[in-house]
């Protein structure tokens, strides 16, 4: 499993969200906040989640239905992890009908919080494809080797995360800092980094074959294309 968790709290108590962002951040995650069921599906359209740390109780909806339309909404299978008071077995059961992957109650200790979230991101993991096809291009996740056409492609740890982390995001780019953050998380803020390793993804990936598939495009990012 990757060393750190992209994950979304939605949680209107702003003190409660404030120390576990804190906490998971502090434990190397990147968080992002939102308060009202409205953010979170507009947050998971145009962002790719490992986790999403749900309140059953919201100001403009209910959790409940919330996590149905979130389920809904990601364009991959997103775990979610519901905050409740409730402890009632009909509201827990709702939940499981409803999408919930698990259940933590209020109070909780962050520390569970984040056991729990790491154990989702990493069953989710196991039910992914073992194989990412784009075009030419297989990128095979058991044995970590990227080919195209065949031929296995040469490249170091992290440029194989790039290409991991823009196949997963296909047929939509990344711009320059969702691909920083998604590989490096918050230890790395320089863009010319992200820079080099483009530019030797490209001696292997593009350079010897018809057409390129690793493509700039202008104002957004980097994306992968399938054919010329």
């Amino acid at each position: 499993m990757k060393q750190f968790l992209h994950i979304l709290i939605v949680e209107d108590d702003t003190v409660l969200a404030a120390q576990l962002e804190r906490f998971l951040t502090d434990a190397g995650h990147i968080i992002d906040v939102v308060s009202t069921g409205r953010d979170a599906i507009r947050r998971v359209a145009d962002t790719e989640y490992d986790v999403v740390i749900l309140d059953l109780s919201l100001p403009d909806t209910d959790g409940i239905e919330l996590c149905g339309r979130i389920k809904q909404t990601a364009e991959s299978v997103l775990p979610v992890l519901m905050l409740t008071a409730r402890t009632a077995l009909s509201d827990k059961l709702a939940g499981f009908a409803a999408g919930t992957d698990d259940y933590v109650t209020k109070p909780y200790q962050p520390d569970e919080v984040l056991v729990r979230c790491l154990s989702l991101a990493r069953r989710r993991e196991l039910h992914q494809a073992k194989q990412l096809v784009i075009g030419e291009m297989t990128i095979d996740l058991i044995t970590n080797t990227v080919s195209r056409q065949n031929q296995v492609l040469h490249l170091s740890a992290t440029d194989k995360a790039i290409l991991i982390t823009l196949a997963k995001a296909h047929p939509m780019p990344l711009g320059r800092r969702q691909l920083i953050e998604r590989v490096w998380g918050n230890d790395i803020h320089n863009s010319d980094v992200l820079k080099s390793h483009i530019y030797t993804i490209r001696q292997q990936l593009d350079k010897p074959f018809d057409f390129p598939m690793l493509k700039t495009i202008h104002g957004v990012g980097f994306g992968l294309q399938a054919s010329a």
